[in-house]
């Protein structure tokens, strides 16, 4: 289990040219704080200088990938890089940090298990390739209290429909509803998903580096053609409009009382995320 003394991101090579991230903070259900965010950049940068990495794996150690950002974050950590003091400050800070990621010559794949909530879905946007667990859940639940999403990939990759209802009603999906859907490449069974995504890193690092980084750009220069990081930075500065509303600052006040209270009363009428046992 990480503490204050541990990394929280273990570092290995599990096969040739494969470099792996293991988000290690269990018991906070590997919650994105300033120190996790930072130590994942360092070794993201530091993989995609090394020559002998050709692709990235990052996963989730313990029950989950990530439940989110860092909601108790520890104030004394320093971000991972500046905030502008503006209003939406936030949102603009934690793009910087995903297009960082698709700006990457290495391929990333994310390794998706358990819960892959709010902000562990941009990180999980971010990465290249995306496999899940079968009975994994996905979902961005903050949009029913606090703000619409900081990174709002959800029309870009489910389409509008798909997208409106996640927006409406912050219900999460299953694996198998995230291939489905188009949020996932494909799905496993979770007792297979480590030697599933071992198998297709393998395949990704089989190409070339020069090709592999040119191959990578080529879908993120279409995206951006269509208009993906102009729209991401603009539902951003929305994002930044939700906290100024009635019910968020509710919500906060709630929050600051407690955070799992404040979670709880947010889903326990939908009887889902971590209330789902609970439910009336």
């Amino acid at each position: 289990m990480a503490d204050q003394q541990e990394p929280t991101v273990l570092i290995d090579d599990p096969a040739p040219a494969v470099r792996r991230l293991t988000l290690n903070r269990p018991k906070k259900r590997n919650a994105l704080s300033h120190r996790l965010r930072g130590e994942l950049f360092a070794a993201l940068r530091a993989a995609d200088a090394d020559p002998d990495v050709r692709v990235v794996i990052i996963r989730g150690g313990g029950p989950c990938f990530s439940a989110g950002y860092d909601l108790a974050q520890d104030p004394s950590e320093p971000l991972p890089w500046g905030i502008t003091r503006a209003d939406g400050g936030w949102a603009r800070h934690v793009l910087q940090g995903w297009f960082e990621m698709m700006d990457l010559a290495t391929p990333i794949i994310a390794q998706v298990h358990g819960f892959c909530l709010a902000g562990g879905t941009e990180l999980a946007t971010a990465c290249d390739l995306v496999y899940v667990a079968e009975d994994a859940q996905i979902g961005y639940p903050p949009v029913r209290s606090m703000s619409s999403p900081d990174m709002a990939w959800h029309a870009w990759l489910l389409g509008m429909r798909r997208a409106m209802e996640a927006m409406l009603t912050g219900d999460s999906m299953s694996g198998v509803e995230a291939v489905a859907s188009g949020f996932a490449n494909r799905a496993f069974p979770a007792d297979r998903l480590d030697d599933e995504v071992l198998a297709i890193a393998g395949r990704v690092a089989k190409v070339s580096p020069d090709l592999q980084a040119l191959n990578k750009r080529v879908v993120h220069r279409a995206m951006e053609a269509m208009g993906m990081r102009d729209g991401m930075r603009a539902t951003a500065d929305i994002n930044a409009l939700g906290f100024h509303q009635r019910s968020s600052k509710e919500y906060h006040q709630n929050f600051r009382e407690g955070v799992t209270k404040a979670l709880d009363v947010r889903d326990k009428q939908f009887g889902d995320y971590r209330t789902a046992d609970k439910a009336d």
